[in-house]
């Protein structure tokens, strides 16, 4: 069924840990799809004394059947409230996901089987899980932001079938002692639970992949919903929801917006209890009128609601907002010498330096390329008349460097002689531009500060008395896509 649903010759990558399971997929899957459309791929986690010896196992088998063989080695994090089970299968899966989008292969199977599936069904119960969670694994999916789907072809069949093939096959697998260990739920309802179950109920495997069925559609329905109230208040692109028309929604209709927008955004599930406080303190804040009340904190990120928008920004929602989870990028520098643009790939973007011809008569020049579009901001510089343009020499005093934001920058946006600087946090806040905007290039000349992409220039950065014979120039900041 999997292979059928497959393009003749795709590339087939099955994740290969060495156990029975995953043994019995990769010898069935050249023996029905031919050794030359699969990897096997092997992640190297290292909990256990015995990985070396695994990985040196894997590669051998793979090699006997005359499959490519690819290994990952991973740390798994040991963070607070996070359990090894959960953090090594995340990061499994990220290791199987970029070995599958070196090779530029879109299909990836599993060995999940009908026995893994029914654990995970009772566990996502006894965990209060919702529809989401009781839907359990997918025969077919793609993770959002993965670069392969994932298939699980062995899904209807039993551990029992799986372990008469292999032994039929005469084939060797790994017995991975952390199996045994029932202090893990899972191994837990393996070895105590559901022994029990099969005796008095003989097919709740069955009945509990139906559970999980019609669990699966139920979630496909509240998707659908949510995709209408997304494409209702959804802002920006969808960084951000309208406050107005989440609140709009009663509350369990907020709440599933509220999972699937996280979703979208690739960020982790929160707890039914977590969301339903978010709403609550949302709700508080459409009254009060003020949103850096809100105390929300989730996987890394806190909740902002900012000038009718509700977003997600990196950082802890205790720090102001803006100046926290700036990302810091490696600075680039530049000795200017009459260059058009500068690429910056850590920005995706690229300044552009757009000659304007010199001005006598002191009205408006006209730019040498005829690209004045608006993307360049400030104020009219009152030496020359023209918007946001300074003499080329400026280029020329120092080393250019775009630096990350450090917090705390102040530059001044009037032409005006003796106006006060202002931080860059408050411009950005007075011309409405939302925190997730902000993460842009400071381009200096030397140390001085020059202009700021969607503020403008410095005016406290250029000189006071310049030639007006002087060729000029404008700087425009542009996002990658709009570089032709």
């Amino acid at each position: 069924m999997a292979l059928s649903a497959l393009p003749a010759n795709v590339g087939i990558a099955v994740a290969f840990s060495g156990g029975v399971d995953s043994s019995v997929l990769l010898d069935a899957a050249v023996r029905v799809a031919g050794a030359s459309r699969c990897v096997a791929l092997h992640v190297h986690h290292g909990l256990s004394a015995h990985a070396d010896e695994w990985l040196a196992h894997c590669e051998e088998f793979a090699r006997e059947r005359g499959v490519e063989f690819a290994a990952q080695r991973v740390e798994v994090p040991r963070d607070p409230g996070v359990s090894v089970e959960a953090a090594a299968r995340d990061a499994r899966y990220r290791a199987l996901d970029a070995m599958c989008a070196t090779r530029g292969i879109h299909t990836l199977w599993l060995a999940q089987h009908a026995d893994d599936q029914a654990e995970t069904v009772l566990l996502q119960l006894l965990r209060g899980a919702g529809l989401a969670g009781l839907a359990a694994m997918a025969p077919e999916y793609l993770p959002a932001g993965a670069s392969a789907v994932r298939m699980r072809p062995l899904l209807h069949l039993l551990r029992a079938q799986l372990e008469q093939y292999a032994s039929a096959r005469a084939l060797r697998w790994i017995d991975d002692e952390s199996n045994a260990d029932t202090r893990y739920a899972r191994n837990a309802l393996r070895h105590e639970v559901t022994p029990a179950l099969a005796v008095h109920f003989p097919g709740f495997r069955d009945a509990l992949a139906r559970t999980a069925a019609h669990a699966a559609s139920a979630q496909r329905l509240l998707d659908d919903l949510a995709r209408i109230d997304l494409d209702a208040a959804v802002r920006d692109e969808g960084r951000a929801l309208s406050h107005d028309a989440l609140l709009t929604l009663d509350d369990d209709r907020a709440l599933n917006l509220l999972r699937y927008w996280m979703r979208t955004l690739g960020l982790v599930a929160a707890s039914t209890a977590r969301l339903a406080d978010a709403l609550r303190q949302l709700r508080e804040v459409g009254e009060a009128g003020e949103g850096h009340s809100l105390r929300i904190d989730h996987a890394g990120q806190a909740l902002r609601s900012y000038r009718g928008l509700v977003y997600w920004e990196a950082g802890d929602s205790s720090e102001p907002a803006d100046e926290t989870g700036l990302t810091e990028r490696a600075v680039s520098e530049l000795a200017w010498q009459g260059e058009a643009i500068w690429r910056l790939p850590q920005w995706r973007g690229t300044f552009v330096f757009v000659a304007v011809e010199a001005n006598l008569s002191g009205d408006a020049g006209a730019a040498s390329d005829g690209d004045v579009d608006g993307d360049a901001c400030g104020n009219t510089d009152a030496t020359s008349g023209d918007p946001d343009t300074f003499p080329v020499s400026v280029l020329r005093r120092a080393v250019l460097s775009a630096r990350s934001r450090s917090g705390g920058e102040r530059m001044r946006t009037s032409a005006a002689p003796g106006s006060p600087s202002r931080t860059l946090k408050n411009l950005f806040q007075e011309r409405g531009i939302p925190a997730w905007k902000r993460d842009v290039p400071l381009l200096f000349v030397g140390d001085d500060l020059l202009f700021v992409p969607l503020l403008g220039l410095n005016r406290a950065a250029l000189p006071e008395q310049v030639d007006v014979a002087e060729p000029r120039v404008r700087i425009i900041w542009r996002d990658d896509l709009l570089i032709a």
